[in-house]
């Protein structure tokens, strides 16, 4: 999917959890960031197409260890360990990011090494993600508007 969508899927979450959660200054980036992560392995992306990141190509090819949940646990666990306050909110972004290319056509492996794959039938950049795009933005503002009313 792409960067936008990600992000509007991901605000989604973000927006559900905030109630619950006590540092929302550090929750909200972190896991809007942490949906983006999974493409750093790849130029075609907004983040990936950066000197810094340009290197991880090398190691990994696209939509392989970094667009796991192998990945996602094991960072996670490890943030939980040395900085519990942002480990939850990396899984969610960087988990939702994961679920979101599963039902792309390029699916995801999600538990890599294993070579058994999720796969959909959205087309990345295609009609049926920009409806999706255009639905969660929606889904974001009202959301939104709940909680403003509430507070």
């Amino acid at each position: 999917m792409m960067f936008k969508t990600h992000l509007a899927i991901a605000l989604l979450a973000v927006l559900l959890f905030l109630p619950s959660v006590s540092a929302k200054l550090i929750f909200v980036p972190v896991a809007l960031i942490a949906a983006l992560m999974p493409d750093l392995d790849t130029s075609n992306s907004k983040i990936g197409n950066s000197r810094i990141f340009g290197m991880l190509r090398i190691f990994s090819k696209h939509r392989g260890f970094f667009h796991s949940l192998t990945f996602c646990l094991v960072i996670s666990a490890v943030f939980s360990v040395f900085v519990p306050v942002i480990a939850f909110p990396f899984f969610l972004g960087y988990s939702v990011h994961l679920f979101s290319d599963s039902f792309t056509h390029e699916g995801i492996r999600p538990f890599w090494p294993s070579k058994k794959s999720s796969a959909g039938i959205v087309r990345t950049g295609g009609v049926v993600e920009k409806g999706i795009f255009i639905s969660f933005l929606a889904l974001d503002v009202l959301t939104l508007l709940v909680i403003i009313q509430q507070v």
